[in-house]
């Protein structure tokens, strides 16, 4: 059960982290800043992608 409660709050902790990187792309969206947007639209998928990853793993402990 702690197994279970500890991935479920690391996947609250990747979704914050995934939602301040966004909150960083909204206001460079409409400039030409590709040299940073990139790589944060890059770290945008991936924390996306850890956060499903962990997700599952939570589940699959049920």
């Amino acid at each position: 059960m702690a197994f279970s409660a500890e991935l479920s709050a690391l996947e609250e902790h990747l979704a914050r982290c995934r939602d301040r990187v966004e909150g960083l792309i909204t206001p460079l969206r409409s400039s030409e800043r590709e040299d940073i947007l990139s790589p944060l639209y890059e770290s945008e998928r991936l924390l996306r992608s850890a956060e499903r990853a962990i997700s599952r793993a939570e589940r699959a402990t049920r």
